[in-house]
């Protein structure tokens, strides 16, 4: 589980900027929301299962996503990438001259599936590494597994599987990447972590819907994909999975043989998912039924639904992160909540699987739903800043107010400024 995640210096961020997990001492008028939103995992703190992100347009709550994004990008890729490129994808902030010359700064502290917490974080410019670190928490304090200094690296007494590699250690990579490269034991449990933490866009189905298909493209696991699906009230009574043999083979007699032999390739356009929908006759009795292509046939919101239906079983099933920008997009507020309501229930989300999301739909601010530490806001200042903080963190907000009501009314700050548009495409006397 993930218990906070800090980025400074980077697009919209000028000073570091916390998103913890982590549940506060606040508790909430219906005790039942404080039981289906925390998690206690043994020896660690207590956690929330979800977190809603606000903000106007451009207020940097895409980017607090987008640091993530880039934090696993660098772990799981920067070792073997490096040898290609000698940028670093990291923006610092520009509307400042003293932050222009800065490395950003990213930090994460993590809970592994076998329970152990680790604090990871790096800073960097656009041309190398500058500080790396790495500690875990064996017992009850935290102990170094190691740290790094330009190219000089001190690793602790738990960490000897990093011996030998600094030197290996391009200025432009990370350590930790590198040290999985050489198969390190606790280096591999965390590129897991990562590996298991989804980040997606709900502006763009396509990475979501191929984690959809490469994970449940067998006839077994596709059955939880139709049994998601129709119990979401689309009018829809099954989802099948069909796969064109002639165009898969194909395409794997044109894949390099090295890659083929790398194991199972997900072919997306060898893919066709149908959708089944019962048809009535005239009296209005059951007679049948149709067979819809996903694709050419049904709406963008159940297309959308399909995508998100794999990441959204796998960390579920699993126990683990899913991160979501825009995540209502193209849903109704009903189906939104649907959803989120899988994380919020011991029922639905029994290993504690968090889900990390931006949004708009104010529909969604409502206390039977969050808890006021699992809403946050982005709001920039007069020089463009980003500023992240928590409702929790305003005094006086009863458990029991209109969060919704209250946000839409300024309260909270987090909404945009307009104008006078009435000008726009005229002289402005009308």
């Amino acid at each position: 589980m993930l218990i906070e995640f800090t980025v400074g210096n980077y697009r919209s961020f000028k000073e570091p900027a916390t998103l913890s997990m982590v549940a506060s001492k606040l508790v909430s008028q219906d005790q039942q929301l404080d039981e289906n939103t925390i998690f206690e995992p043994p020896g660690g703190p207590r956690l929330l299962t979800s977190a809603v992100i606000y903000g106007a347009n451009a207020s940097g709550k895409s980017n607090l996503v987008a640091a993530l994004d880039l934090v696993q990008l660098m772990v799981l890729d920067s070792a073997w990438r490096s040898q290609d490129t000698g940028r670093i994808p990291v923006e610092p902030f520009r509307l400042s001259a003293e932050t222009l010359t800065r490395p950003s700064h990213f930090e994460i502290v993590f809970r592994t599936l076998s329970g152990t917490q680790y604090r990871y974080g790096f800073e960097a410019d656009r041309e190398r590494v500058h500080r790396e670190w790495l500690y875990h928490v064996p017992t009850s304090r935290e102990a170094l597994l190691f740290e790094r200094e330009g190219d000089q690296v001190r690793l602790g007494a738990a960490f000897k599987e990093g011996r030998g590699l600094a030197e290996k250690t391009r200025p432009n990579a990370l350590f930790l990447s590198v040290v999985t490269e050489f198969n390190g034991r606790t280096a591999g449990i965390i590129r897991n972590w990562f590996l298991d933490t989804e980040i997606i866009s709900g502006l763009d189905d396509e990475k979501a819907r191929l984690e959809t298909l490469s994970g449940w493209h067998d006839p077994d696991g596709f059955k939880e994909i139709a049994s998601l699906l129709t119990n979401l009230d689309l009018s829809i009574d099954d989802v099948r999975l069909e796969v064109d043999q002639r165009e898969l083979a194909r395409v794997q007699e044109s894949m390099p043989e090295w890659f083929a032999s790398e194991g199972e390739h997900v072919i997306p356009g060898a893919y066709r998912i149908k959708t089944v929908h019962r048809t009535y006759d005239a009296a209005g009795q059951p007679s049948g039924s149709a067979i819809f292509d996903l694709d050419r046939q049904e709406s963008e919101g159940t297309r959308k639904l399909f995508s998100l239906s794999g990441p959204l079983l796998a960390a579920l099933g699993m126990g683990t992160p899913l991160v979501a920008d825009e995540f209502d997009a193209r849903l109704h507020p009903f189906m939104t909540r649907k959803l989120v309501e899988l994380f919020n229930s011991r029922r639905t989300n029994p290993l504690g699987a968090q889900l990390i999301f931006t949004t708009q739909d104010t529909n969604l601010l409502d206390n039977r739903l969050f808890r006021r530490d699992q809403i946050w806001f982005t709001e920039k200042d007069r020089f463009g800043a980003t500023h992240l903080y928590s409702l929790a963190e305003f005094k006086g907000v009863r458990n029991d107010a209109s969060f919704e009501k209250d946000y839409v009314r300024g309260r909270y700050g987090a909404i945009p400024f307009l104008g006078d548009l009435g000008r726009l495409g005229g002289n402005g006397d009308a």
